[in-house]
């Protein structure tokens, strides 16, 4: 066995002294950076709410029953939040979000054409309200153009589906049309509607690995064309395996995680409690488990 001086035990120590007060001076490992540094951790999937679930409302009564339900972020679209706000308008919208606690995780479903002025204009209002994805419905001869936009802005472009018939059908119609293109054009899966088009959620969040920023979460009654929404889980949706799916992708953690109630526009509160109710245990049971 090795033994030491009694000049090197005295130099060692001193190092690790030094060393420890070093790090402790810059906060790298004190007890209250470990203990954000863990919490940071296991908040990897934040829950939020697409507005357009509480669209018969007031702006101030939508965040205020998204407040109290218990979300942590809200994703806009244009009734409440329109594109050509003025600067004003987006900081009174902002206030009233920050103000409840709450976060702006994306904004649409907007359209992007081959119209490249109208294009940056959508991404200088986002830049403005200060949100990383927008959600959108991109006509193909807009990618050139939107390939420098996302480049220049470091904003991302979230594509929606919207179920048969539309153009971005099948998670891999919306592969195809971005393969080509910067990596921060990807995907906003409509989850209930990729039910529709016959596609199990668990699978197209896999697909689609690498270019997903936002989920609209919704549940359908049938897989098929015609059918009618349903509370979280009552219908095609295993919302445990979303989430679980979710954090196996490393699906960003400002990524747009909505909840999408589409029923009973008048009074939906009751429908999206139990909806949040079965989400949000999903989310705290994977959080846990990071």
């Amino acid at each position: 066995m090795r033994t030491i001086s009694r000049r090197d035990f005295i130099t060692t120590t001193s190092t690790l002294a030094a060393s420890t007060a070093l790090i402790g001076s810059a906060g790298l490992f004190n007890n209250a950076a470990l203990g954000n540094f863990v919490e940071n951790k296991k908040q990897r999937i934040s829950l939020g709410i697409q507005l357009y679930s509480l669209r018969e409302f007031s702006l101030e009564a939508a965040l205020d029953h998204a407040k109290q339900i218990g979300f942590t972020q809200v994703e806009f679209y244009s009734k409440m939040l329109p594109i050509d706000s003025t600067a004003e308008q987006i900081a009174d919208v902002r206030k009233k979000v920050s103000d409840r606690g709450l976060s702006i995780s994306a904004h649409g479903v907007n359209r992007f054409t081959k119209d490249a002025a109208a294009n940056r204009k959508l991404f200088e209002f986002a830049k403005a309200v200060g949100i990383p994805t927008i959600t959108a419905d991109p006509d193909p001869d807009s990618f050139a153009n939107l390939n420098d936009l996302v480049k220049e802005f470091d904003i991302r472009v979230a594509i929606h589906n919207h179920g048969p018939k539309h153009r971005y059908n099948k998670a891999l119609d919306v592969l195809y049309a971005v393969e080509k293109y910067d990596s921060r054009i990807g995907a906003c899966a409509d989850l209930g509607h990729y039910i529709r088009s016959g596609e199990k959620p668990t699978e197209v969040i896999r697909l689609l690995k690498g270019r997903l920023y936002g989920i609209h979460l919704k549940d359908f009654a049938e897989m098929q064309d015609k059918t009618k929404g349903v509370v979280l889980g009552k219908g095609h949706l295993d919302c445990q395996g979303v989430v679980d799916a979710l954090l196996a992708v490393d699906f960003p953690a400002n990524g747009a995680f909505s909840l999408e109630y589409e029923e009973n526009p008048k009074d939906p509160i009751a429908e999206i409690k139990e909806c949040f109710a079965v989400a949000n245990a999903a989310v705290a049971k994977a959080n846990s488990k990071v």
